[in-house]
């Protein structure tokens, strides 16, 4: 059985998973998106893994601020998340984690993002322009949403109808 902070980490992590290919349902984002990580010295690849990161991060973060349990965070609000995307410190967002994590994916994610977040410099412009895009694309997946305020539950609900893997 999964410990609470496990399954909420597991929630937050999903939903950084989903949030690129939800975006990239409109034509041409992926390509326009990977041109910014290119004019900003990263690679496609590695930059989408840091913005599913970042996501996780950001959802965690508001999560851990609301005292929410794993059972209660399909209600935050996505654009809770987003703010916090670009309006928490690096620091903030590395607060509260699970110790370990059940993907190595995700800890090396992780590990990733302290060591860019410790760096400064070039690393942590970077880190800056992909807060702008995590903000960027979960607004525009709050726009698509049909309901007021659409929460993380309707963008994974979203995400599970478009037979996205979980």
């Amino acid at each position: 059985m999964t410990s609470d902070p496990d399954t909420l980490w597991s929630r937050c992590a999903r939903l950084g998973r989903v949030l690129l290919p939800l975006v990239d349902q409109e034509p041409g984002r992926q390509a326009e998106r990977h041109k910014s990580l290119r004019i900003w010295d990263m690679d496609p690849a590695l930059g989408e893994w840091t913005i599913e990161v970042f996501t996780a991060l950001a959802a965690h973060a508001v999560a851990v601020d609301a005292s929410v349990l794993a059972t209660q965070f399909d209600a935050l609000p996505v654009r809770r998340v987003a703010e916090a995307a670009t309006g928490k410190q690096d620091f903030e967002l590395l607060a509260g984690l699970p110790e370990t994590f059940a993907d190595s994916r995700d800890e090396q994610a992780v590990q990733r993002f302290r060591v860019c977040a410790e760096q400064g410099g070039q690393a942590s412009r970077q880190l800056f322009q992909l807060s702008r895009e995590v903000r960027h694309s979960l607004i525009l997946l709050t726009e698509r949403e049909p309901a007021p305020m659409p929460t993380c539950g309707d963008i994974l609900r979203h995400a599970a109808k478009a037979g996205l893997p979980h």
